[in-house]
């Protein structure tokens, strides 16, 4: 049966590259090229309006719902300093299409909160009310940390002078330039602090806020744990549901290329043999990449998660490095040895050699008629077990009758 496989596959793999027992011309081949590439770009286009039209839980529930609702602790404390961060990362990054507030099949806890959100983020005064409370945040955090150090400094100096060190080298004038420095930094957290305060109760007064930090309020743990529970589902389904829709698309276009392929054959039409075969590798392409992404989104993505996140909680991430450097090194190990005993073995460079006219055993060039090779010796040619004609040393039939060398079988 192994056997009868692999003489499909290279049956196949001739069809693919020969056209009347001959091999194809560099013109048939750049067309076919074309051809192959023109199917398959437009049937990734195809797939992707395709998919398009499934809901995904970016849909569903939009990345900006889940920072509000579930990832973020909007309590009265820190909720302002979570609409300034969304405000003023939206209003900084590169420009990306917000979700629409309204989007159809939004979860329904979802669309009064985008909307109120949407609602302060398009507020031109508000936005800049708030940009303006993350850069009086960010001074104060400055200030305070001067002021800790000028603390610091001014608290060693003082000691030193009192304990009578310093005096020669203008001490004092030190500690009151340092305390000057103090003051001017606590005067200044004062302001900033005021600015602060004054802020805070002009954006919580503000009607829009006010909406907003309502319902994130009313939003109940059962709430919450309904919509937890809804996008852990869509994210295990979605990559199931658009593996159906793609096969959906894929499945008829490959049906298609098979029976042409297979009554091309039965017909002996060369041209079309040749054309339906390679469209049937080219739709086969997308099918292999969309089975091998579920899988990997389905177990590989998750557990990977998974692991990470219990190899932190143990402080064990490290592990991880190692794991990741180790697959790399058995990955690389595997490639070379596909490359070197597979793809670019010793019997296949030998055959290039023969073809080239080079040495079987060193690959240098040989003069035309030679049956030694110049430079290191070796004998190109032996005879044969068959018919005991000379043919070539390293190569896997007799030249002359075409006996296998291995098995000693007539073609």
């Amino acid at each position: 049966m192994f056997k009868s496989l692999l003489a499909r596959a290279g049956a196949f793999r001739r069809r693919l590259t020969h056209l009347d027992n001959q091999p194809l011309s560099k013109a048939a081949v750049i067309v076919l090229v074309f051809l192959d590439v023109f199917i398959l770009s437009s049937i990734f286009d195809g797939l992707d309006v395709h998919t398009r039209q499934l809901q995904g839980p970016e849909q569903r529930i939009p990345q900006l719902c889940q920072d509000i609702v579930l990832n973020g602790n909007w309590n009265p404390s820190s909720r302002l300093e979570n609409l300034t961060r969304l405000v003023v990362t939206h209003n900084t990054r590169p420009y990306t299409p917000p979700a629409d507030p309204a989007g159809e099949g939004m979860y329904p806890l979802c669309q009064p909160v985008m909307k109120a959100y949407a609602a302060i983020r398009d507020d031109s005064r508000l936005a800049q009310s708030l940009r303006q409370y993350s850069d009086t945040q960010r001074e104060s955090q400055a200030l305070r940390g001067e002021l800790e150090r000028g603390k610091g400094a001014y608290d060693t100096r003082l000691l030193e002078n009192i304990a009578g060190q310093g005096q020669t080298q203008g001490g004092g004038a030190d500690v009151s330039a340092i305390g000057k420095r103090v003051t001017g930094a606590t005067s200044s957290l004062n302001e900033q602090a005021r600015r602060l305060t004054e802020l805070e109760a002009s954006l919580g007064a503000d009607p829009k806020v006010r909406l907003l930090f309502d319902l994130v309020e009313r939003i109940g743990p059962a709430e919450r744990d309904a919509l937890r529970d809804e996008l852990r589902a869509m994210n295990f389904w979605h990559p199931v549901k658009r593996l159906a829709m793609e096969l959906a698309f894929l499945l008829p276009v490959l049906i298609a290329f098979y029976v042409w392929n297979a009554r091309s054959i039965d017909r002996g039409s060369r041209f079309q043999v040749l054309v339906s075969s390679h469209l049937l590798v080219v739709v086969c392409i997308p099918v292999l990449f969309r089975v091998m992404r579920l899988v990997y989104d389905i177990i590989p993505h998750r557990l990977i998660r998974q692991v990470i996140e219990l190899l932190e909680h143990y402080r064990l991430v490290a592990l991880w490095h190692y794991f990741v450097m180790l697959a790399a090194i058995l990955a690389a190990l595997g490639l070379i040895y596909f490359f070197q005993k597979k793809l670019f073995s010793q019997e296949k460079l030998m055959l290039r050699r023969i073809a080239r006219g080079q040495c079987q055993a060193c690959g240098m060039t040989l003069p035309a008629g030679s049956r030694h090779c110049p430079g290191c010796g070796a004998a190109q040619y032996r005879n044969c077990t068959q018919c005991g004609q000379p043919t070539f040393v390293r190569g896997r039939h007799c030249a002359a009758c075409g006996t296998s060398i291995e098995t000693g079988e007539s073609p």
